[in-house]
């Protein structure tokens, strides 16, 4: 970065030179994370404007639909703490990579699958993959990172990394269906093998590149014991108990909304290949847009503040999807739910505020098992709804859950921006970082 004394340039030359600043600044670990989520966005990207149909071609109801997700998210919620204690004590590396290797074995059997009940077993991988990965990532991000640059660095990771290759994924894979003819099977599951490729390649990453660091205080735990250690950690009070709610109920989008939201366009809005994908690109756009300017926000004035702004354009975009008159709406609506990946985290600095380092891979296991107990249930729901009640209530009732339940419950939380001491990680990162 250029010396203070130096007269700026304008404002782009200031922004790069704060962007450089803060890069530099930042642990080793947490930009191999950065570049291990951005691949991974980028292969969960191809294949999710096709998901939820390729196991509909595979002859699944709108309930099978439902519990294809409902179980693989259950069984992930499950074992979560578990994988959050072994963090804690062994640290994250060694989870990272099995979870990684379970993410590739999903897209495997994606990849193999003939029937809709493979399927299941192929999404039970995944969500088991991905929770084990994400509970190491998010131990890791969480202790690297300062509170001034917490929210700025989930946001950049998350969205910003992530969503431009998140953008180039859905229209690679457009072109891939249309090539190998279109939305049916067959026409599909060439996407599953190229992200199983794409994955043996973070493994390779996580494997090379992230270091062996523990976060566990010297001296500090006494003997394991499983239950005794998760339960420890709601010893910090009424607002971990409060925010467990308040997550929970953030997992609706994930068990109501997502897995059925192409199948329902394609069916109910006429959207095809290139409609699809293109509401998928346009979820990544507005994280690229915004979610620097909100994430600097959020570590100055606050993260609450973000979310009173990302939770109300995240609930006008499922309006916005069941009143679409036409594909371009469908598009809009895509934009729109870019803001519920700015408000994911801007929610998850709240969360690793809200307890020590060292008891950061429990609390973030058990959060996730409140979560995906939670979400599974609701997917099987949703399944359920849709083939009984009506499709257009699975996107109507998250609406009334954010704005009368959650937005309420989280104003009764207090603000987390300055209440936590720096993590270690964060003193030294630019003496360790590349």
């Amino acid at each position: 970065m250029s010396d203070h004394n130096e007269p700026s340039t304008g404002p782009l030359p200031a922004f790069i030179g704060n962007g450089f600043s803060f890069m530099k600044r930042q642990h080793r670990d947490w930009k191999v994370t950065v570049l291990r989520t951005s691949l991974d966005k980028f292969a969960y990207q191809m294949v999710f404007p096709y998901l939820s149909l390729y196991i509909v071609a595979l002859g699944a109801t709108g309930t099978e639909l439902g519990l294809v997700n409902s179980i693989g998210m259950i069984v992930a919620g499950i074992l979560g703490p578990y994988t959050g204690w072994i963090i804690d004590r062994t640290g994250p590396k060694r989870i990272y990579l099995i979870g990684i290797v379970i993410v590739g074995l999903s897209y495997l059997l994606y990849g193999l699958a003939v029937s809709w009940q493979v399927t299941l077993v192929a999404m039970m991988a995944y969500w088991v993959g991905s929770s084990t990965s994400t509970n190491s990532c998010a131990t890791i991000c969480g202790n690297c990172l300062v509170n001034r640059d917490r929210a700025t660095g989930m946001l950049l990771c998350e969205t910003v990394t992530a969503g431009l290759l998140g953008m180039v994924a859905p229209m690679l894979a457009t072109w891939i269906v249309s090539l190998s003819g279109g939305i049916s099977a067959a026409g599909i599951r060439p996407l599953f093998f190229l992200g199983m490729v794409v994955t043996g390649f973070t493994f390779v990453l996580v494997l090379r590149q992230l270091s062996e660091r523990k976060y566990v205080r010297p001296g500090g735990g006494g003997r394991p014991h499983l239950i005794r250690d998760i339960i420890a950690v709601l010893h910090g009070g009424r607002q971990l108990k409060k925010w467990l709610v308040l997550s929970s109920l953030s997992q609706l989008p994930y068990g109501m909304v997502l897995p059925f939201m192409q199948v329902y366009a394609h069916k109910f809005k006429g959207a095809d290949e290139l409609v699809l994908g293109a509401m998928v690109a346009a979820s990544a756009l507005s994280p690229i847009l915004f979610s620097i300017p909100l994430g600097r926000m959020a570590d100055r004035v606050g993260r609450k503040k973000v979310l009173y702004i990302t939770i109300p354009l995240f609930c006008l975009s499922n309006l916005v999807l069941v009143a679409a008159p036409s594909p371009a709406w469908l598009v809009v609506a895509g934009i729109l739910q870019g803001f519920f990946f700015i408000g994911l985290p801007v929610s998850a600095a709240i969360e690793r505020e809200l307890v020590p380092q060292e008891q950061m891979g429990r609390w973030v296991g058990m959060n996730r098992f409140v979560k995906m107990v939670l979400g599974g249930l609701l997917a099987l729901t949703a399944g359920i709804i849709w083939d009984r009640i009506g499709p257009q209530y699975l996107f109507l009732i998250p609406v009334a859950v954010e704005l009368l339940v959650r937005i309420p419950l989280l104003v009764t939380l207090p603000e987390t921006l300055h209440g936590r001491s720096q993590p270690e990680m964060g003193r030294d990162s630019t003496a360790s970082g590349s």
